[in-house]
C-alpha cells in the first residue's frame, strides 16, 4: 500500500468515514452532555478532532474527538470556572500538549503504573453514570447540584416519556452490540448509537407532546440553528483570556493536557494492536496533533480532544485504511451542524444518556475490579484508591493519591526484594548464611542490607553472592566496606562471590566495585 497517496484508498476510507460519522454524532453530543457544556462545543470538538488532528497526526486509522475520559474534568472545570474561562485552560492544554511532544515526552504513559490508569479509567467510567442518571429520566439538574444531590432529586421529577426513550434506547444497543452484529454484517455498517438516536427522534415527533409520553423541551438537545452565515459563526464562543494567568486555569490546563495525553496514548497503544497492517504510530507526533488540536478548539468554543478507541476501532471494522477516514468524518460532523441542526434539537437527552451508560460501563465493568483483585493486594490498593478519590473527590487527587501508593508499594518492593537470606548449615556453633543480591540494589535498599549484616551473629561465616547484581548503588557499596571493621570485630568471615572469582574478606569494597566490568 503506498500510503503516501492518501486518495489511493478512497474506497474503502469512504464507506468507513460514514459509519464513524453515524458514532461520532451521537457521542459528541452526549460528552457534551456528561460534560454540563453545550451541544455545539462536541460537535466542534468532533469537526477538530477529525480535520486538524487528522491532518496533523501521524496516526492511519486513530480517530480523535471530544473523550469520555475528560468529562468529569470538564464538568467540574465548567462549574468552578464557567465555561469561557475554562477554554483558555484548554487552549493552554494543547500548548502543553505541543511541549510534550516536542521535548520527545510520548513515553509518558509508561510511568505511570497500569493499576492506577485502570483505576482512573474505572472511576471516569462511574462518574460518567452517575452524572447521567438524572438525564435518563428525564430530569434536568439545576446549576451546581452536585451529582448525588441530582440523583436524589431525580426520583421525585420522574418523565415517564423520557424514562420509556431510554429504556428503549439500552434495549437497541444492547441487541446491537450482543446479537445482531454477529448475524450480519449491515448491523456492524450501521451502528447502534444511531438507531438508538434515529428511534429517539421518532418517539419524540410521535409521541413528544402526548400527556403520558410528553418530553419536555429542556429534556432535548439545544444546538443553535443558524439561519445565515452571520448567526452561524456567531454560535462560536471564544475565551476568556483576561484569566490566563489564574491559578485554577493553570492547573485545569495542567490536568487536561496530562490526562488528555494519557488517554490518547493508551488509546493509540490499543489501535495500534488491532489495526490489520501493524502499522506504529508515532507517539511524540500525535501529542503534537492533539495539542494543536486542542488549541484550535479552544479558541472557538470545542471540548477537549483525545483519540479515542470508540471511534478508533468502528473505523478499522468498517474497513477504513488511511487517515482520509478521520478527516472526512470530520466534513461530515461540520455539514451536519449546518445543514440539519433542527433535527438534531429533536434528540431526547434520555437517548444520549442510554448511550453514555454503555460508555460508561465499559469503561467500570465489574470484571475490572475482579481483574486488579486477583492480581493481588499491590495491584488492587492503588487501584480502588484511585477509583474512590475520583469518584468522591475529584480526578486529579485520585491520579496523585493513586500514583503516590504505586510508588511507594514499589519501593516496599524494591526494599524487600534488595537481597534474600539463605541459611546452609549451623552445625559445630558455625553460622554458615548465604546472601544473595539482586539484579539491581539501590539506595532505597541501604536500610534493610544494613539491618540483616548487623544482625548478624558472632562466628558467621558469610557468604556474599553478587554474580547476579548488574547495579549495586554506591551508597549499598559504602555500607559494605563500613562492615569490614564490624566484620572482625564479631569474627565474621565474609566471601565475595562474583563474576570475576571469589575473594576472602576484601579489603576494600569501594576498590573492587570500581574494577567490576558491571560497574565500569
Amino acid at each position: 500500500m503506498n500510503s503516501s497517496n492518501p486518495f489511493k484508498n478512497f474506497k474503502s476510507d469512504i464507506p468507513a468515514s460514514i459509519v464513524v460519522f453515524f458514532v461520532a454524532l451521537p457521542l459528541c453530543l452526549g460528552i457534551a452532555l456528561a460534560s454540563g457544556a453545550p451541544p455545539i462545543s462536541g460537535l466542534i470538538a468532533g469537526i477538530i478532532g477529525g480535520i486538524i488532528v487528522g491532518i496533523i497526526s501521524g496516526s492511519h486509522i486513530g480517530v480523535s474527538g471530544p473523550a469520555a475520559g475528560l468529562a468529569a474534568i470538564v464538568f467540574a472545570a465548567i462549574e468552578s470556572l464557567g465555561f469561557r474561562d475554562f477554554l483558555v485552560a484548554v487552549v493552554l492544554a494543547g500548548v502543553i500538549q505541543i511541549l510534550f511532544g516536542v521535548l520527545r515526552l510520548g513515553i509518558i504513559g509508561y510511568f505511570f503504573p497500569s493499576s492506577v490508569i485502570r483505576g482512573m479509567l474505572t472511576g471516569i467510567g462511574i462518574i460518567i453514570i452517575l452524572k447521567e442518571i438524572p438525564y435518563f429520566f428525564g430530569y434536568d439538574p439545576v446549576k451546581g447540584e452536585g451529582t448525588f444531590a441530582a440523583i436524589g432529586s431525580t426520583f421525585s421529577n420522574i418523565s415517564v416519556g423520557a424514562t420509556v426513550v431510554g429504556l428503549i434506547g439500552i434495549a437497541i444497543l444492547l441487541l446491537w452490540q450482543n446479537v445482531l452484529t454477529k448475524k450480519a454484517k449491515i448491523f456492524q455498517l450501521i451502528q447502534g448509537p444511531l438507531v438508538a438516536v434515529i428511534i429517539g427522534i421518532l418517539f419524540y415527533v410521535f409521541l413528544g407532546d402526548s400527556e403520558t409520553f410528553g418530553i419536555a423541551a429542556e429534556s432535548l438537545v439545544e444546538v443553535p440553528v443558524p439561519e445565515t452565515m452571520d448567526s452561524f459563526l456567531n454560535q462560536f464562543v471564544f475565551p476568556n483570556w483576561a484569566v490566563i494567568a489564574k491559578p485554577e486555569v493553570l492547573i485545569t490546563a495542567f490536568t487536561i493536557a496530562l490526562v488528555a495525553s494519557l488517554e490518547t496514548l493508551l488509546c493509540v497503544e490499543a489501535t495500534d494492536k488491532i489495526d490489520p497492517l501493524k502499522r506504529v504510530t508515532p507517539t511524540n507526533r500525535e501529542l503534537i496533533a492533539q495539542g494543536a488540536g486542542n488549541v484550535v478548539s479552544g479558541l472557538i468554543g470545542g471540548l477537549p480532544i483525545t483519540q479515542v478507541i470508540v471511534r478508533s476501532s468502528a473505523n478499522i471494522q468498517s474497513g477504513g485504511r488511511t487517515k482520509m477516514s478521520a478527516i472526512v468524518h470530520g466534513f461530515f460532523l461540520l455539514i451536519s451542524i449546518i445543514l440539519i441542526p433542527t433535527l438534531l434539537n429533536k434528540i431526547p437527552l434520555a437517548v444520549l444518556a442510554a448511550i453514555l451508560f454503555i460508555v460508561g460501563y465499559k469503561l467500570a465493568k465489574p470484571a475490572a475490579f475482579k481483574s486488579m483483585w486477583d492480581a493481588g493486594w499491590m495491584q488492587f490498593v492503588p487501584f480502588i484508591v484511585t477509583v474512590l478519590l475520583i469518584v468522591f473527590k475529584d480526578l486529579l487527587w485520585g491520579i496523585g493519591i493513586g500514583l503516590a501508593i504505586g510508588v511507594i508499594i514499589t519501593l516496599f518492593k524494591s526494599y524487600q526484594n534488595s537481597h534474600f537470606l539463605h541459611i546452609e548449615d549451623k552445625s559445630n556453633g558455625k553460622h554458615r548464611i548465604k546472601m544473595t543480591l539482586a539484579e539491581e540494589v539501590t539506595f532505597f535498599n541501604k536500610a534493610t542490607i544494613l539491618k540483616e549484616l548487623d544482625s548478624l551473629p558472632k562466628d558467621t561465616h558469610l557468604e556474599l553472592d553478587v554474580r547476579k547484581t548488574s547495579y549495586l548503588d554506591h551508597d549499598v557499596i559504602e555500607i559494605l566496606d563500613d562492615f569490614k571493621e564490624k566484620a572482625k570485630n564479631r569474627n565474621i568471615n565474609v566471601k565475595l562471590v562474583s563474576e570475576r572469582g571469589t575473594v576472602e574478606n576484601p579489603e576494600s569494597y569501594i576498590e573492587f566495585f570500581k574494577l567490576r566490568p558491571t560497574q565500569s
